[in-house]
């Protein structure tokens, strides 16, 4: 762990595995909520004077804070933006929004209301179908906090109340219909503003139960038999004028294939594209820095098992998965994300934090053996 001050504020955090990249010289942190005090540090840190610094946001709070400062950091910084405009991509972020959009190129939506929260106080739409399932309006105002299934008034108001406890006292919920999901899909593309690119299909075969939404482990394939989704998720993309990275959520629920959501970034489970073979954050470097005039043809092919080795380790550490399965995850995976014989040190790193929590868990059962 490590003691810091940021704008006088005393934070403890803990130095994360991909800092111990040799590709990575510096690291910073910063309050997560504190947008201005993230374009402070940008500006300080981050920015250089004899050029422009590419930004590659991977959070949501990370998009809007750059967003909605647009005209502050486009001087110093590239990075994604719809229009070259300020607040258009926290505008898009709105999942109403986007299920409007959805609607509008043909894909498949689940029905929803909006539960209004103004300093705690709130009235549930009397239309609601049950069971739902709630959700943030928009992730930067919640991520994955207050998803839950409901099946009745008295456990979604229960829900509302989480978020408000837990989350904001102001803000907006989604309230959708509930689709028994058959299966989960995510995929990672591109936009120039006129061009797409999507190479994969990502399927999620093991979601991690301590971080919700994230595979643990999944599969990633060529988008055969995908091609009429991928064609409508294009043109969602160019519709809204997306320049830069972008992953979708989607499923399947009654041999449909639903939209679930657009997230403005790169997703968490992007590296697994990039092991086949097809690097998109380098090709958004390129297009930001006008190396490459127009979205290339990528050639794809194959299917491969990959495994998110974070998300096993806190949910073996949560005990959500026993250490056989720990195990088995990554000894099965044809691509893991931390191993890398060119860089060892985050694999290093991964490997001290894992041999820490064994010591530390199996000191919490012999305590909790003999004060039982």
């Amino acid at each position: 762990m490590t003691n810091y001050k940021h704008d006088g504020k005393t934070i403890d955090t803990e130095k994360p595995i991909d800092c111990y990249s040799k590709y990575v010289s510096r690291f910073y942190f910063c309050p997560r909520k504190d947008k201005e005090a993230f374009v402070r540090l940008l500006l300080k840190k981050c920015a250089d004077p004899n050029q422009k610094v590419i930004l590659i946001p991977v959070s949501d709070g990370a998009v809007s804070a750059i967003d909605n400062h647009y005209d502050i950091l486009k001087e110093h910084f590239y990075f994604p933006h719809i229009l070259n405009k300020p607040g258009t991509i926290e505008y898009w972020m709105d999942k109403s929004h986007q299920k409007e959009i959805a609607r509008s190129v043909g894909l498949h939506v689940a029905d929803a209301r909006i539960v209004e929260i103004q300093d705690g106080v709130y009235t549930l739409p009397s239309d609601v179908k049950y069971p739902c399932f709630t959700k943030p309006l928009a992730t930067m105002n919640g991520g994955k906090g207050g998803m839950r299934r409901c099946a009745n008034a008295s456990e979604l108001a229960a829900a509302v109340d989480y978020f408000i406890s837990h989350r904001y006292r102001t803000g907006k919920m989604l309230v959708e219909d509930y689709k028994e999901i058959t299966k989960e899909y995510a995929l990672l593309g591109l936009s120039d503003g006129k061009g797409v690119t999507i190479p994969y299909i990502l399927q999620l075969l093991v979601v991690s139960k301590q971080n919700k939404g994230i595979a643990l482990q999944g599969k990633v394939s060529s988008i055969t038999g995908f091609e009429d989704i991928v064609d409508k998720f294009k043109e969602l993309v160019k519709t809204i004028g997306l320049v830069g990275l972008f992953d979708i959520d989607f499923y399947e629920s009654d041999n449909k294939l639903y939209f679930c959501e657009l997230n403005m970034r790169f997703g968490g489970s992007g590296y697994a594209v990039t092991k086949m073979g097809v690097n998109l954050p380098a090709m958004y470097v390129q297009l930001l820095t006008n190396e490459r005039q127009e979205m290339p043809p990528i050639k794809t092919g194959g299917d491969a098992i990959y495994v998110n080795e974070r998300m096993c380790l806190d949910d073996w550490n949560a005990g959500c998965i026993s250490y056989r399965q720990f195990t088995h995850f990554q000894e099965t995976a044809d691509i893991r994300f931390i191993p890398d014989e060119e860089d060892p040190m985050p694999e290093k790193a991964f490997k001290r934090t894992y041999r820490k929590r064994i010591v530390i868990n199996t000191i919490k059962r012999i305590i909790g053996k003999y004060s039982s």
